[in-house]
């Protein structure tokens, strides 16, 4: 991989773990993730509008069903990873949901679809759990599990990140699969997928805004006031590394870049440690690192 499409794939993990900890920061809910996507819509509405022009003419009922159920299944991601991370770490949420993901893939495709893996995919496989590992507590957690100790603040708030984070990755491995058909063989635009997948998830959370509003009022408008600024960054910026990341891969194989984009990990653990002040963060750091060598060996397999 030359320095520019390398460049474009670091800075997009980059952008893509900073829209997390905004996320993770503002303890955003249901209620954000609507406001987000209001916001990106509105933001990207010229590209939007132009790709719809150029393409979404030509699409039939497999494209827009597949775009329907993209926006669905990344709605549901997106409402279990706010939800994680108001109740886990971002250094816990961020790298279990990012890594078990190709980890969860690899597992379906050798057990269920008759494929094989070479070595380095098993030494791959073997790097995400240990990573996995090290980031639930390492060996301190598993004893204090074995003696009965695991019922503290600090251990319960570990297991629901580690619950969410884990969760978070089935439905990133879940639309992984989805987009990946709409764009390799149903002949969708990936930025049109991402931005009409968009507008598909509004209906979504609507539905769901109203249900919990008949069960507790929500006060939308002083959410709106306090939440406004994180939900335009987030609704502003999550867009950009997706789209850099596709540049990217027309300049180099997507083989490399796949797993470039996995310094995120890093990025995201870092960011809980030193700005969030979250424990064990070398510990954190050292799994987020086992799981990125991990995924990549992974794909590389």
């Amino acid at each position: 991989m030359t320095a520019l499409p390398l460049s474009l794939v670091l800075i997009a993990a980059l952008i893509h773990a900073s829209w997390n900890l905004i996320a993770k920061k503002s303890g955003g809910d249901a209620r954000f993730a609507l406001f987000t996507c209001v916001v990106l819509a509105i933001v990207w509405a010229p590209v939007g509008i132009w790709f719809g022009w150029r393409d979404a003419g030509s699409y039939g009922a497999l494209q827009w069903g597949l775009i329907v159920l993209s926006g669905a299944i990344h709605m549901a991601y997106y409402l279990i990873l706010l939800r994680g991370y108001r109740v886990g770490d971002l250094s816990v949420v961020y790298p279990l949901a990012r890594g078990s993901a190709p980890l969860l893939t690899a597992l379906v495709a050798t057990s269920f679809l008759g494929e094989a893996l070479r070595l380095l995919g098993w030494l791959g496989i073997t790097g995400i759990v240990l990573g996995i590992l090290l980031i639930a507590g390492g060996p301190a957690l598993l004893r204090s599990l074995r003696a009965g100790h695991g019922g503290d603040d600090a251990t319960q708030r570990l297991r629901l990140g580690m619950q969410y984070g884990l969760l978070t990755g089935l439905f990133i491995a879940f639309y992984s699969v989805v987009d990946g058909y709409a764009v390799k063989h149903a002949g969708v635009s990936p930025i049109l997928l991402d931005y009409l997948g968009n507008l598909c998830r509004m209906p979504f959370l609507l539905a769901v805004l109203y249900w919990l509003h008949l069960r507790n009022p929500l006060g939308l408008r002083d959410y709106v006031k306090q939440m406004w600024r994180p939900a335009l960054i987030v609704g502003t910026v999550s867009p950009v590394s997706y789209v850099m990341v596709l540049y990217a891969a027309t300049m180099a194989p997507l083989s490399q870049v796949a797993p470039a984009r996995e310094v995120s990990m890093l990025f995201a653990t870092l960011f809980g440690g030193h700005l969030l002040g979250e424990r064990d963060k070398g510990r954190r750091l050292f799994g987020a690192l086992c799981i990125a060598a991990g995924v990549i060996a992974l794909t590389q397999s």
